[in-house]
C-alpha cells in the first residue's frame, strides 16, 4: 500500500504539471500554473519523506504538509474552472 501511494502521489503531480503548463500566459494563467506546480509535487515529495519517517510523530506531521497541499491542489483546479481558464480541460483524472 505504501508504494501504491508513492506512485499515486507522483502521478497526481505529473497530472497537475501537465494540467499548469497548458494554462495560457496571462499573469493569471502564470500565477496559477507556478502554485499549482509548487503544490502538486509537494505532495509527491511530502508523501515521500512522510513514508520514511523516524517517528509516528514525524510521519503525522509530514502527512498532515501532504493533505494541506493536496487541498490546495484541489482550491487551483476549482480556481481555474471558475475562470474559464480550464476550457477542454479535465480534472477528474487528477482529482480522483
Amino acid at each position: 500500500m505504501l508504494r501504491d501511494l508513492k506512485l499515486h502521489s507522483k502521478d497526481f503531480a505529473h497530472q497537475c504539471v501537465k494540467i499548469a503548463v497548458s494554462l495560457p500566459e496571462s499573469a493569471l494563467g502564470r500565477h496559477i500554473k507556478h502554485q499549482l506546480i509548487r503544490s502538486s509535487t509537494s505532495v509527491a515529495a511530502n508523501y515521500r519523506a512522510a513514508s520514511l519517517g523516524q517517528s509516528k510523530k514525524a510521519f503525522i506531521s509530514k502527512l498532515s504538509i501532504v493533505i494541506e497541499e493536496a487541498d490546495e491542489c484541489v482550491f487551483w483546479m476549482e480556481f481555474l474552472k471558475e475562470e474559464g481558464l480550464a476550457t477542454g480541460m479535465t480534472f477528474e483524472s487528477a482529482l480522483k
